[in-house]
């Protein structure tokens, strides 16, 4: 089942796209989109996760440059995409992503634990939202402003797993190495590095990015994080 719901900040609302697990209940996670807006992939990955049991709500994350954007996942779209992150307000996006996990907190489904997930744009704001806000489990998918943001480490008290691409043509492998080098010791945080690995090689509705066996591999260590510290009764 699926609904909206709406989140009132200061400065307006927004649109939060909920979906429910079969059994009515379990677990919220906030799944954070990529730059094609709220379409058909985050939709298939809501998908996973409420068969896993979780209840899935994600935020309309460009609602104040165009609400309800969405477009193709097609190389003809990545400029669009990429123009919408760059007219983002990277301080009031946060704002939002805070109100969207307290108001998946609220929901009447959600049994009071709560997991965040994102990927690329969305990979980035769920890292920064670990830093501002507590959750049971943060997973953060080729966010290409995590290696620039590694201060915040210090204030994430969630357990955190990090993906990357190893051959990320966006995110440079220095950088993903700086990554693992901060990420190494930390209690409860863990990076895992797809060597053969893309930009947004999870996208299985983006044919230009999706490469199916390292979307595969990250995807069961997702599983298995969420399993450990966000499980479903």
């Amino acid at each position: 089942m699926t609904r909206i719901e709406m989140v009132k900040v200061p400065d307006g609302e927004f649109r939060l796209h909920v979906w429910t697990p079969e059994s009515g209940r379990g677990p919220g996670i906030l799944l954070i989109q990529e730059i094609f807006g709220v379409g058909e992939y985050m939709e298939a990955v809501a998908g996973d996760l409420t068969a896993m049991g979780y209840v899935v709500a994600v935020p309309d994350m460009f609602w104040r440059i165009e609400p309800n954007w969405t477009t193709q996942h097609n190389e003809e779209a990545l400029p669009k995409g990429m123009s919408m992150v760059s007219q983002f307000d990277w301080e009031k996006g946060q704002d939002d992503v805070e109100a969207a996990l307290e108001a998946l907190k609220g929901l009447p489904e959600v049994n009071g634990r709560v997991g965040v997930l994102g990927f690329c744009f969305g990979g980035t704001l769920a890292y920064l939202l670990a830093a501002r806000a507590e959750a049971d489990a943060v997973v953060s998918f080729y966010g290409s402003g995590v290696p620039g943001a590694l201060g915040a480490l210090d204030a994430v008290r969630s357990p955190l797993q990090l993906h990357f691409g190893g051959s990320d043509a966006y995110i440079p492998r220095e950088d993903v190495a700086a990554v693992e080098r901060a990420v190494a010791g930390r209690d409860r945080m863990e990076i895992h590095v797809q060597e053969d690995g893309g930009h947004a090689f999870h996208n299985r509705k983006a044919p230009m990015f999706h490469q199916p066996e390292p979307a595969e591999r990250a995807w069961r260590l997702t599983e298995d994080f969420l399993r450990r510290y966000l499980p479903v009764s």
